[in-house]
């Protein structure tokens, strides 16, 4: 299964791992919607099928060489390795642009859904009534995700674990969105911004010379909090590959009718005009630890029409759709 890659295909996939891994982060889009448009959903889906008991046989052996390629390691590094680095980095620029220009960034993601609904729906030549059967189904499925009503926080690590499962849930099935549901389960702020910034905190105080931080039981908590996370990301991953896996060769045209009918569901999430609501108890904000309020939910509404702002935010509207049917059609000429 292991392919001989040219640097230039390395770097492309280091980016296609960086964009995903981007997206993942954002609450309403979904890292499985980018890799399927960017043409390696397959690829990744059966790289994490290979990390079975026959790929441990041959890593208990010592035959490292077998090992990296049954497993397709180096794919899977560089997607990885990309979707990490983009959490200190790329998401990092999207949480300041969410911040400032909320309205643009949302109107760009609603669409890059759209652009992903129209690419992956021109690889449906002949529609039968079951194909819309299942869209529908997906749609439905996606639209009653999108109006539930988030949980309370929950530290507990059985719990965040269980959370790591779900929460990459949207690297693997495009049209989920992992944040989303972290945010219905309560725990975003916890796992993916508070955690995060405490780790990278973390590391950066070990790379000056500093190692008071493991005397801090705070950051030691969010350190135990961030590792059974990611070994239920892990499991999650590995895992929920293993059915998609079997699935995908079985009931390939089924499993994309559903994803596009989930996919556009999830344009519910990230409806552009949107007014957000704030956690509060007691008539007081919450606040996650570096002081901002902790969302809990959106109340969407319809624009004013005559509006440079909502002219504006139809625009990127169509920069998304563009740049999505762009990179598709991009993608699809390299490999023809």
């Amino acid at each position: 299964m292991q392919k001989e890659r040219t640097f230039t295909q390395k770097v492309g996939l280091f980016l296609k791992g960086l964009v995903m891994g981007a997206a993942n982060k954002v609450p309403g889009v979904s890292g499985g919607t980018v890799s399927f448009v960017l043409d390696f959903y397959e690829e990744l889906i059966f790289s994490f099928q290979r990390i079975n008991f026959n790929a441990f046989k041959l890593l208990i052996r010592g035959k490292f060489k077998s090992f990296f390629e049954y497993t397709n390691a180096q794919f899977i590094l560089l997607i990885m390795g990309g979707s990490i680095f983009s959490y200190f980095s790329i998401s990092l620029i999207l949480d300041y642009l969410l911040k400032n220009y909320e309205l643009y960034v949302w109107s760009w993601f609603f669409g890059m859904i759209i652009g992903s609904i129209l690419y992956i729906g021109k690889g449906f030549r002949d529609w039968s009534k079951r194909d819309f059967s299942y869209i529908i189904f997906g749609a439905v499925l996606g639209l009653a995700i999108s109006f539930l009503t988030p949980a309370k926080e929950n530290d507990n690590l059985w719990f965040v674990f269980i959370c790591g499962i779900i929460g990459v849930s949207g690297m693997t099935l495009p049209g989920l969105s992992g944040s989303f549901i972290l945010i219905l389960l309560g725990n975003y702020v916890l796992l993916l911004v508070d955690s995060v910034n405490v780790l990278f905190n973390i590391i950066t105080s070990i790379l000056t010379g500093d190692f008071k931080v493991f005397s801090d039981p705070i950051k030691m908590k969010y350190l135990k909090i961030i590792s059974v996370f990611s070994a239920g990301s892990v499991f999650g991953l590995v895992s929920i590959s293993h059915v998609l896996g079997y699935v995908l060769k079985r009931w390939n045209k089924i499993v994309n009718a559903v994803i596009i009918g989930f996919i556009t569901g999830s344009l519910g999430i990230v409806w552009p005009w949107k007014k957000t609501v704030y956690a509060k108890q007691n008539d007081l904000f919450l606040l996650d630890v570096d002081g901002n309020k902790i969302i809990k939910n959106y109340e969407r509404f319809l624009p004013d029409v005559l509006t440079l702002e909502t002219v504006l935010a139809v625009f990127f509207i169509f920069l998304g759709i563009g740049l999505i049917l762009g990179i598709g059609y991009y993608e699809k000429g390299r490999k023809s």
